[in-house]
């Protein structure tokens, strides 16, 4: 067992009552997911209705820039992880949260596409700067806190996943007062939380950290294509995320059906918040006493195919009202407490496959590979679900995406 880099000390060891304190680092970087999170959903979740009733974008073009977003942040995640591992995690954070602070600012002022389409830009590549940074470091110090024996290292993760959601929860609540006002205040809201994001973490995040020394890049990216286990973790991730993506492509048409409206979404969106936020450490705990890690992913993808069935087993009822919601809800919460069993055991296994000195450019492309599967089983879900099959056809289909991906599951762990 390894004793923590000098300045990392974990504190008092846990005891089976009491888990041992996180490090100082693993604090800081857990609460930036918060504010980082705090700061982009108090403004994102309301940029589509502003493009099409303030500036009056059409609709395909409102689709267009959400889609640029998406790309220049996942897409280019690989690229922010790779700049971390060669200049370090503090210089690249920093660049990160200054080029969000100035997106938001413009997307707050913008009037015209093209300024519009440049502060979205903007925004999402300064994702793909910080969050990749971030990730790394919150994985490598989970191993490092593991062996110091400190607890699982899921159980760091999970933190990290909660605190994401928990922000995920309030930034709209924040967004939604200030809309109030109007959408540039909302902007200038989320820009000044990366303002006190920079701020703290230009004082408090380490010039070095110990044990992760800056890496020249060594043969690009052919020891990462050749890593087999790594790109199949990356596929079956893929797969979670696709059928993850189903809250904002199936659910809605489903609610609609059940009930002719899509006001049951907000309470569904809420039910699944409210789970991760309770639930995602005790599931953590439990899973990582009972289960080993790969045991742990394979339960949660299929937990989630599971809930795929259920909506399929009661399509052909066609239960309607109240009654029609409840295999939305089902679906729902076995969808998350999958997102909980997968997700940090995901993360916290990428430092096992990733080579030496590179967790920046593993952990980015673990994003960026699984964001390449959920883009092109996107467009075949959507003619899929347009297909005029039998109601429960497609249900089953996407039921079947993680059942399969168990089997894409490395060894080993």
């Amino acid at each position: 067992m390894t004793a923590p880099p000098a300045g990392l000390s974990t504190g008092p060891r846990g005891t089976p009552g009491r888990p041992a304190r996180l490090p100082p680092l693993l604090r800081l970087l857990v609460l930036t997911q918060l504010a980082f999170n705090i700061g982009f959903f108090a403004v994102l979740p309301f940029l589509s209705a502003h493009l099409g009733r303030e500036i009056g974008m059409a609709g395909w073009l409102v689709g267009l820039v959400l889609g640029l977003r998406t790309f220049s942040q996942q897409g280019l995640f690989v690229v922010g992880g790779a700049l971390a591992d060669r200049y370090g995690v503090r210089p690249v954070v920093l660049a990160g949260c200054a080029l969000r602070v100035a997106g938001f600012v413009w997307l707050g002022y913008a009037a015209r596409t093209w300024a519009v389409i440049g502060a979205v830009l903007l925004i999402g590549f300064a994702a793909a700067l910080f969050s990749p940074a971030v990730e790394s470091e919150v994985a490598r110090q989970a191993v490092v806190w593991e062996e110091a024996g400190g607890g699982p290292r899921t159980r760091v993760l999970a933190l990290f996943t909660v605190a994401g959601q928990a922000g995920a929860f309030l930034g709209p609540l924040l967004g939604a007062l200030l809309l109030a006002v109007d959408f540039r205040t909302a902007c200038l809201a989320g820009a000044g939380v990366f303002v006190l994001v920079f701020a703290g973490h230009a004082r408090l995040l380490p010039r070095h950290l110990p044990g992760r020394a800056r890496t020249r890049v060594r043969g690009g990216l052919r020891p990462l294509l050749r890593n087999r286990p790594f790109l199949a973790l990356c596929c079956a991730y893929g797969a979670y995320l696709l059928a993850y993506n189903q809250l904002y492509l199936a659910l809605p048409g489903e609610v609609e059906r059940a009930t002719g409206s899509q006001a049951g979404l907000a309470w569904l969106f809420a039910l699944s918040s409210l789970l991760v936020v309770t639930a995602q450490m005790p599931v953590t705990r439990r899973s990582g006493e009972r289960l080993a890690p790969r045991r742990s992913a394979a339960a949660g993808l299929l937990l989630v195919a599971a809930g795929f069935a259920a909506v399929a087993a009661a399509r052909p009822a066609g239960w309607t009202g109240a009654a029609g919601l409840v295999p939305a809800a089902g679906f729902v919460v076995l969808l998350t407490v999958g997102q909980m069993l997968v997700v940090p055991v995901v993360r916290a296994w990428v430092p096992d496959l990733a080579e030496e000195g590179r967790p920046g450019l593993y952990t980015g492309a673990l994003s960026s590979v699984s964001g390449l599967v959920v883009l092109a089983g996107s467009s075949a879900t959507g003619l899929l679900l347009d297909s005029g099959l039998p109601p429960a056809v497609p249900w089953l289909v996407l039921a079947a995406v993680p059942a399969a991906a168990v089997a894409l599951l490395p060894r080993g762990r």
